[in-house]
C-alpha cells in the first residue's frame, strides 16, 4: 500500500545553486530538507515533517491540513471571455439547468478525482 507520507501536501524537489537537492512542502515552505540525491532529500524531508508534526502536538497546536484534504466545496470564480460565457449560458438554458450546474458538470467530467485516505 502506498501511504501518503506527506499527508497530502505537494512536494517540490530541485537542485540548488550549492549543488544539493532541496525538498520542501509547497504549502509549508518552512518544512524543507537537503540531500546529495533527490531520494536522500525526500527521506530527510520525511523526517523533518514527522518532527514538525511532533512539535505541533507538543505545543497543543493542530497539525496543518493540506488544501487538498480540507474538503472545501463552494464558489469558484473564473473570469472568462464573453463569447464563452454566452455559449455556456445558451447551453445551460437549452439543458434546463443553471450555468453553475452546467460548468460544475463539465469540470467534473474532465478532472480525475483522487480518493482521500480515511485514516
Amino acid at each position: 500500500m502506498n501511504k501518503d507520507i506527506f499527508d497530502g501536501f505537494m512536494v517540490n524537489v530541485f537542485f540548488d545553486e550549492d549543488g544539493d537537492y532541496l525538498a520542501h512542502l509547497v504549502e509549508l515552505p518552512n518544512v524543507s530538507a537537503f540531500g546529495q540525491t533527490p531520494a536522500e532529500a525526500l527521506s530527510e524531508l520525511k523526517t523533518a515533517w514527522e518532527l514538525m508534526k511532533e512539535c505541533y502536538q507538543e505545543d497543543g497546536e493542530p497539525i496543518p491540513k493540506a488544501p487538498s484534504r480540507q474538503g472545501y466545496e463552494g464558489p469558484f470564480n473564473v473570469p472568462i471571455d464573453k463569447q464563452i460565457f454566452h455559449a455556456l449560458t445558451d447551453e445551460a438554458a437549452k439543458a434546463g439547468m443553471s450555468l453553475y450546474a452546467l460548468v460544475a458538470q463539465k469540470l467534473q467530467s474532465t478532472v480525475p478525482f483522487v480518493q482521500e485516505d480515511t485514516d
